[in-house]
């Protein structure tokens, strides 16, 4: 994160959150910018970052010095292919005053499922695979555990602020992801089993390097993360005392299923989301980033669901609000084009505003 003098363009300070990244951990959203009790009876003008992390980093606005702590903890440094190995940093950055939202170390234990059989397959596979805990390298011809995965962590959706009550809100998402590469000759024989999306995500074969490679969100053979539930929430960080508000899960998985068949039930598992949550001055918190396809609003004090309005199709986009200066009325608006990693789209823009 770099801060420039707005007039001069210079640079006044620099703040890295991953050193020498082998992991896609780049910063995808924007920071806010808050004040926050300097513990007299004052404020400090901050700037908190969001992270693929799960990391969050409350700096000073003014020189990017951290007003919570960060400290440099050891990561693995086994693993790496003999390329990296000299590069890789002993330690990374991590924002220990603040919380951390779901990028727990994995275990063997901690393997899920939906049946036995995959609970089963996934503890397997995590025996298989290299993970030695957060910012393992990814290795060479072995998969390796990614956690939290480059999905997120926090991912562009940033977050919104309740200015009066000092309270921000983010939603998360919980699958790890698997990394590897192979020599550039074996990427061909290797593509044959993998088909890139035509995003740029997936696997390539990174031409004019020694390596191909390969990621995808860690599943489970019948199409369901490996990890236990909820794989999203959406969490209130209360910043006077810089710990969790609340917590809930992140929609229900109405919408999806075991080997993507659509179950049709409603359990608040918690699904993976994008796009970013939207606060009101009425103590109104939206988020539409749903796998089920709904636009929801939550006390913002409290974290329970007071409204919910089933879409055509899902939505990854941001709820905006504003008053009309027509009515005089304040409108929620989104746009309705489709839920992340769902095939059904739409070309949909909604509006909402209560009743007289």
């Amino acid at each position: 994160m770099v801060a420039r003098d707005v007039t001069t363009g210079r640079e006044r300070w620099k703040f890295q959150t991953v050193h020498h990244d082998l992991w896609d951990y780049d910063l995808p959203s924007q920071p806010a910018l808050i004040d926050v009790p300097d513990g007299k009876g004052g404020v400090i003008k901050a700037v908190l970052q969001s992270t693929k992390r799960a990391q969050l980093f409350l700096l000073d606005r003014a020189t990017g010095e951290p007003i919570a702590e960060v400290a440099e903890l050891p990561v693995p440094q086994q693993g790496a292919v003999p390329e990296e190995t000299p590069h890789l940093s002993p330690t990374q950055p991590f924002s220990v005053g603040m919380p951390t939202i779901g990028a727990e170390t994995l275990t063997e234990a901690k393997m899920w499922g939906l049946t036995t059989f995959d609970q089963l397959v996934c503890r397997i596979l995590f025996r298989q695979y290299q993970y030695y805990g957060n910012m393992t390298p990814i290795g060479l011809n072995r998969w390796t555990i990614e956690q939290p995965g480059n999905l997120g962590g926090f991912n562009w959706g940033s977050m919104s602020v309740d200015v009066p009550n000092n309270l921000v809100f983010l939603n998360d998402i919980r699958v790890p992801t698997r990394f590897m590469l192979m020599p550039s000759a074996d990427y061909p024989e290797f593509a044959k089993t993998v088909h890139a999306d035509g995003t740029g995500h997936g696997p390539s074969p990174q031409k004019g390097t020694p390596y191909g490679m390969a990621t995808e969100m860690w599943l489970s053979p019948i199409g369901v993360p490996c990890v236990e539930p909820p794989f999203g929430t959406i969490t209130a960080v209360d910043m006077t005392t810089r710990t969790v508000a609340w917590q809930v899960p992140a929609g229900t998985a109405e919408e999806l299923g075991p080997l993507g068949i659509k179950a049709h039930l409603a359990m608040p598992m918690g699904m993976p989301t994008y796009a970013g949550t939207t606060a009101t001055a009425g103590g109104l918190v939206f988020f539409a980033g749903f796998q089920d396809y709904y636009l929801r609003a939550y006390d913002a004090a409290t974290g329970q669901e007071v409204w919910k309005y089933r879409l055509p199709v899902g939505s990854s986009a941001t709820p905006m609000t504003y008053i009309s200066p027509a009515s005089g009325r304040q409108n929620v608006l989104i746009s309705v084009g489709g839920a992340a990693d769902s095939p059904v789209t739409g070309d949909y823009v909604m509006a909402f505003t209560l009743k007289d």
